[in-house]
């Protein structure tokens, strides 16, 4: 299942997908992952949870997000939450250019059993089909 987060630059979707990550963790069976392009709000995160800047890694681009993802996730049987803060930065592209990245996502997430949050700068009106139907 992948949950979308929305709104302009400045309006707290981090914070939004901070509060979440931590408060999954009372009924969090597998593992938490939190996959972002920045250190900021690394410190605000529960140490349970698996933090991952990419730029430690070079990830730029879509197929590179999506291979680093895959890999993120491949990388432990037992993950239950995903968090990506940031996703068009990191892909470096408008949100409705991510198609690929989506369908990725949604089939890895159902494949896995994941819950998937994703933030995204942008209003509603600019969300495309393939995200709005997560919101």
């Amino acid at each position: 299942m992948i949950k979308v987060i929305y709104g302009s630059k400045g309006t707290g979707k981090t914070k939004q997908m901070i509060e979440i990550a931590n408060s999954t963790i009372e009924q969090a069976k597998g593992h938490i992952i939190f996959v972002t392009d920045t250190k900021r709000g690394m410190y605000d995160l529960e140490r349970e949870i698996r933090y991952i800047d990419v730029t430690d890694f070079d990830v730029a681009g879509e197929a590179a997000l999506c291979g680093f993802v895959k890999g993120v996730i491949a990388g432990n049987h037992d993950n239950e939450y995903v968090f990506i803060d940031g996703v068009m930065r990191i892909a470096g592209k408008p949100v409705s250019e991510m198609g690929a990245f989506f369908y990725m996502l949604e089939k890895v997430a159902n494949d896995r059993g994941l819950t998937v949050y994703v933030s995204i700068s942008a209003s509603k009106d600019e969300l495309p089909d393939f995200v709005r139907k997560h919101v």
